[in-house]
């Protein structure tokens, strides 16, 4: 019966582990090229909490995948800001868009 009561407490927890939500958002960006989109792509991909990350370089549209109880929208997009491109309503900071190479800075902060 100490068996079968500690089998189910581990199925359970398992359930409960495993069971966490994703959350799927698009952010707008104004990356330019093919090396912006491995720059913000690498940074997401490898960010704790973000699940996937895939930026559509014709739309300048980032896909994001990410466990809410992991990281939040804003802290994604201040993220991406820190790169140096903006992302929504969050503006990249001229130092930060500055530290791109010039063919990636976005033309409105040239």
């Amino acid at each position: 019966m100490k068996t079968i009561t500690l089998s189910l407490f581990f199925v359970l927890l398992s359930t409960v582990s495993f069971g966490q939500k994703s959350i799927t958002c698009q952010i707008q960006t104004n990356a330019q090229c093919g090396d912006c989109k491995e720059r913000i792509e690498g940074k997401l991909n490898y960010t704790k909490g973000i699940k996937f990350a895939e930026l559509d370089d014709q739309t300048k549209i980032v896909t994001v995948k990410y466990d809410p109880s992991k990281i939040e929208l804003l802290t994604i997009k201040q993220t991406i800001a820190k790169i140096g491109y903006d992302a929504d309503e969050v503006k990249a900071a001229l130092e930060d868009v500055e530290k791109l190479p010039k063919c990636c800075q976005p033309k409105g902060h040239e």
